[in-house]
């Protein structure tokens, strides 16, 4: 399965919306090298707060530029980086992708999927109505978070905006993608 790599963002400050740029550089372990989630450990405000010990399952976080297709088509003006994404893929659902899916984003860098972005109440101060568009409900009660995919850093390299996505699968039995 191939994929583009739309837009890579970052910020150094705990924002939501993070600044698009023409690269990123990725650090094995940490995340991405000058973003306010990079390091070994939890960085989400709060996640620190429950335990600044735990480890970061949440060094990158990916969504799907189909994503924001949907939201332009019901109204909303979102475009890439807006929703604190790293990196704006095209091509591959990663909502469908189970845990431990490894994606090698341009010629060297390499994350694993740890789980589901949690979108929290903060996406309806960048829209009013936005929470509502991007967590569904299925009919037996399940929710469908909408707003992407959250990777560990295993092999570090710069990542640039037009670059190519390659999906590795892991191993079977696969692991649905939880909320991390």
């Amino acid at each position: 399965m191939n994929a583009t790599i739309t837009a890579v963002s970052l910020s150094p400050g705990h924002t939501f919306s993070k600044h698009a740029t023409g690269e990123i550089t990725l650090l094995e372990g940490l995340g991405v090298e000058g973003d306010a989630h990079c390091g070994v450990t939890v960085k989400h405000r709060s996640d620190v707060a429950r335990d600044p010990t735990r480890a970061n399952l949440r060094q990158v976080h990916l969504i799907h530029g189909e994503l924001f297709d949907e939201l332009r088509e019901q109204g909303f003006s979102v475009e890439a980086s807006m929703l604190g994404e790293n990196v704006t893929t095209r091509g591959v659902d990663l909502l469908a992708l189970p845990v431990d899916t490894e994606l090698r984003l341009g010629d060297c860098a390499v994350v694993r999927l740890t789980g589901l972005r949690n979108p929290c109440s903060q996406i309806d101060r960048l829209q009013k109505g936005l929470l509502s568009a991007v967590v569904e409900r299925k009919p037996d009660g399940e929710i469908i978070r909408k707003t992407g995919v959250m990777a560990v850093v295993i092999k570090g390299g710069v990542v640039r905006q037009g670059d190519d996505l390659i999906v590795k699968l892991p191993a079977l039995p696969h692991r649905k993608l939880e909320r991390v």
